[in-house]
């Protein structure tokens, strides 16, 4: 990961802030990576991540997340609304503490779908290096939802696009594979933006990735239809070298 970043970091593309799921929030080690880049980042973290609090002056006291985000009363928790597919209510706590290895505080958020932990059925722990100040409930909320279009990204193109049914073994077979599925999701993705598709080959609106895909699929039928009823001949003789008749 701190490879990847280096590459974006010498191609001059400096992110305003790195958003990862627990996978790499947990790793201290990739936190540090970041911050000696100057990096700001906002992860989430597991719920058994042992944090520092300062209770009062120099007394310290070692506690989990998760017992940490039970012990909150309810009116630590700041309603957000998030406009998303699926517009929905979440709670969002936020307090400073020190992580081992790290130094000085960070900014720990804790976001529930109730306002009580008791009723929670999902609750996500963050951490940021973000300055204190700006890291409100808003904040976090609408932040991390930038990260889901990753997700959005994985879902059309392993579902739509056939990324993940290559068959091939060898490395340079499957970045090629890799390569042509990020071309195919870039031209799909240009052409619903830019409107090409809608102007000749659809009557209504492109409103997703799979409706750009089929007005897009609908195309290329067209022209090979319109290419095969030309070259019947040249098709016929295409198939007989693998001992096939064109019926």
């Amino acid at each position: 990961a701190l490879e990847l970043i280096d590459r974006s970091l010498k191609r001059g593309y400096r992110p305003g802030i790195v958003l990862m799921d627990a996978g790499y929030g947990n790793n201290t080690n990739f936190l540090k990576g970041l911050e000696s880049r100057r990096l700001k980042y906002l992860g989430a973290v597991a719920k058994n991540r042992k944090i520092w609090l300062n209770q009062s002056g120099e007394n310290w006291q070692k506690i989990r997340l998760d017992e940490y985000a039970k012990s909150l009363p309810e009116e630590d928790f700041t309603s957000v609304s998030l406009n998303s597919n699926k517009p929905k209510t979440l709670w969002v706590a936020t307090g400073t503490a020190e992580l081992s290895r790290l130094q000085g505080e960070r900014t720990f958020a804790i976001v529930m779908n109730a306002s009580s932990y008791a009723d929670a059925t999902e609750i996500d722990y963050f951490i940021t290096n973000e300055d204190s100040e700006k890291v409100t409930a808003e904040w976090v909320v609408n932040t991390y939802s930038g990260r889901n279009w990753v997700e959005v990204f994985y879902r059309e193109a392993k579902g739509w696009l056939g990324w993940r049914e290559c068959q091939a073994r060898g490395l340079k077979s499957l970045q090629r594979h890799l390569i042509l599925v990020f071309c195919a999701y870039t031209f799909i993705l240009w052409h619903k933006l830019t409107g090409g598709l809608r102007r000749k080959w659809a009557n209504q609106p492109l409103e997703t990735f799979v409706d750009a895909l089929e007005a897009f699929r609908t195309a290329m039928s067209f022209r090979f239809v319109a290419w095969l009823n030309e070259n019947r001949d040249l098709f016929a003789a295409h198939k007989a070298r693998f001992g096939l008749v064109w019926a």
